[in-house]
């Protein structure tokens, strides 16, 4: 049993030219601005690069999401009647010889955040499930069959292509967020921030730039000498190269400057209105939390005051967007092992052994509890113990 694909230690660059069959999931969105930006197609490395991997907000927001979907048990159920030494719970505490359960799925939900998309590949030893494998998404394509829906993943690496069934046996599990304009591909959460992100990553440039040049903004020197005139094209070039070697650069940093005859130093200052960037980048930082639906204050960023204390935006954090994303990976993956295991599989979370929601989980007891008219049957039930 080997993984199709042995990765290149290089990767070749691919003619990635479009067909009309295939789609790709590299450039999600167009966006415009200056010539600059880092956001010219948005595609998955591009997020990845200037998102995950220089933006600390979205690179600790992604992480907390993924880390706490992660970290929830599985429950499997066949036929209603939970299985705890079913195969398949066993996949997925070790789906492959590399990745450990919380690491495969750390990756998974790091894929839906920054792609929006997620493919998990069966690999069988005989008839048997063996192993499960993530797809890197900028290296899929969908093809289309001639009714208009997906027929085939297309996995390309360097100028190696592989071609995976869309249904039926091993076909690839294609995971999504919804996307308004695309009827194959997801759409990620981290797209719909990259303006707040292109502002926090400006005003962490503008900043450090600021900081090596002594944290004040350059001056002019004017030439005023007494008889007039100006100064020659041999000492203009001096000039600018004693500027230059003698007094730029964080190492020469306050170092005074030794002016001849004619020369005067003036500071072009900004106002302090001009340099506010803390709060520009405050607020950009919680548009990149919004988008990703972390609470703000999970984050430490002030000035929101949203929740009244860090446990009830722990609660909403996990209400409103862990277990959303862990239900609807669960109820995927169901569908998905019950085409391969050949029975009805219903794939839950434990939900009583999450920190976070243990405050509500007291209060459904205490409120069960103090119901005279139910049975102990019933209020095993209500709190979601089977029947003993």
């Amino acid at each position: 049993m080997k993984f199709p694909f042995r990765l290149p230690r290089r990767q070749a660059s691919a003619d990635r030219s479009p067909v009309s069959e295939a789609k790709a999931f590299g450039g999600f969105v167009a966006f415009s601005a200056e010539s600059r930006t880092p956001w010219a197609e948005k595609s998955y490395a591009a997020l990845s690069r200037e998102g995950f991997m220089r933006n600390p907000i979205a690179h600790r927001a992604i992480r907390l999401v993924a880390e706490a979907a992660a970290s929830v048990p599985w429950l499997l159920a066949v036929d209603g009647r939970e299985q705890p030494e079913h195969e398949g719970r066993a996949l997925l505490a070790s789906p492959n010889g590399r990745q450990g359960g919380s690491e495969f799925l750390e990756a998974l939900y790091g894929q839906l955040l920054i792609s929006g998309n997620a493919f998990l590949l069966p690999v069988r030893a005989g008839t048997r499930l063996a192993e499960m494998h993530l797809l890197r998404p900028d290296r899929v394509r969908i093809l289309e069959g001639g009714d208009g829906w997906p027929e085939t993943f297309e996995y390309r690496i360097g100028g190696r292509v592989r071609r995976y069934p869309a249904l039926g046996e091993g076909s690839v599990l294609h995971l999504k967020l919804f996307h308004p304009l695309d009827d194959h591909g997801g759409y990620p959460p981290l797209s719909a921030a990259v303006t707040a992100l292109d502002l926090f990553n400006s005003a962490s440039a503008w900043n450090r730039a600021l900081i090596d040049n002594s944290a004040r903004p350059s001056g002019a020197l004017v030439y005023q000498p007494k008889e007039g005139g100006n100064l020659s094209p041999d000492q203009y070039e001096r000039l600018k190269a004693e500027l230059t070697e003698g007094y730029s650069g964080p190492a020469r940093a306050g170092r005074p400057m030794l002016l001849e005859g004619g020369l005067d130093w003036k500071t072009m200052g900004l106002s302090p209105r001009e340099m506010d960037f803390i709060e520009a980048k405050n607020g950009a930082a919680r548009d990149i939390a919004l988008a990703l639906g972390v609470p703000p204050m999970l984050l430490g960023l002030p000035g929101d005051n949203t929740y009244a204390n860090y446990a009830e935006a722990n609660r909403a954090f996990w209400r409103l967007t862990i277990l959303p994303l862990i239900g609807r990976t669960a109820t995927a993956l169901s569908a998905w092992l019950s085409g391969i295991y050949g029975e009805t599989l219903t794939l839950s979370h434990d939900l009583d052994q999450v920190p976070g929601l243990s405050l509500e989980r007291d209060a459904l007891w205490a409120r069960v509890g103090a119901a005279a008219f139910l049975s102990d049957a019933e209020k095993r039930e209500a709190v979601g113990y089977g029947v003993a």
